[in-house]
């Protein structure tokens, strides 16, 4: 299938999505929200997918410019965009069925914050910043931020982010526990490659269903996700790759897991 702003490519069971706007910092239209939707039906055997931005940029965020008949701004049309088009992007990146790392080099900023943050392992680059801008034009967060940014760094951080629109930069975004990495730049391509490999290597079913439990738990009590774990451990526990683990366990080697 042919895309107009964003790349698709699959290699060795590794999916990855190039957010493809670097004219316009990979800012978030809402074509592109459709084409994301789009390709995460066209993963085909990949086990992991990867998020990143070409160019200088991950996601400056919404594309603010009115689209002739098409406009993201105003109140209404910007209620519209987000029901319609930007969040059913994002909750079909959460309830993906496979491991997603973002790649974050540049802004990843509104609504290309919380696409980058909706991945399980959030790689920065040194240059790399996240920021909550809405404040500077008098809009309020969205794409899932005020739910997820709390989460994540507590009432306090989120705060200041949201109210204060400050970049918090690659290395504070680590040390407030916002991202799994900070690398230097020139080290991004390969500590995102690496992990992609690995996490290809692993039990997607096992994955999938951590994902689901992971996303559960954060809506539902404990006696809840007690439960949902239960069911989640029959599901994993019934797949080809628990049973090779059991094997491998005792025979002990190194297990194959074919994300079966």
């Amino acid at each position: 299938m042919s895309y107009q702003t964003i790349t698709l490519d699959v290699a060795d069971q590794v999916a990855t999505i190039t957010l493809n706007r670097p004219d316009r910092l990979n800012a978030c239209s809402l074509d592109m929200a459709d084409e994301i939707s789009s390709a995460l039906d066209q993963l085909g055997a990949a086990r992991v997918l990867v998020l990143k931005g070409a160019g200088r940029a991950f996601c400056s965020g919404a594309d603010l410019q009115a689209r002739g008949d098409r406009p993201v701004t105003g109140g209404q049309g910007s209620y519209i965009a987000l029901t319609g088009k930007y969040n059913p992007m994002i909750m079909k990146l959460a309830r993906l069925d496979m491991p997603i790392i973002s790649a974050v080099s540049g802004a990843a900023a509104g609504v290309g914050c919380s696409i980058a943050l909706v991945a399980d392992f959030v790689i920065s680059a040194k240059s790399g910043y996240f920021l909550q801008a809405f404040v500077n034009i008098g809009l309020v967060p969205d794409g899932g931020a005020t739910w997820v940014l709390p989460r994540l760094i507590g009432k306090a951080r989120a705060t200041r982010m949201m109210m204060l629109g400050e970049k918090i930069f690659g290395e504070q975004a680590e040390d407030w526990g916002l991202i799994y990495k900070c690398v230097d730049d020139a080290e991004l391509a390969d500590e995102v490659a690496a992990l992609a490999a690995r996490l290809a290597g692993g039990p997607t079913v096992s994955y999938a269903t951590m994902r689901r439990n992971i996303l559960f738990s954060l809506e539902h009590g404990y006696a809840d996700t007690l439960q949902a774990e239960a069911e989640g451990q029959r599901i994993a526990g019934g797949s080809a790759d628990a049973a090779e683990g059991g094997r491998a366990f005792l025979e002990k080697r190194k297990p194959v897991f074919k994300g079966r």
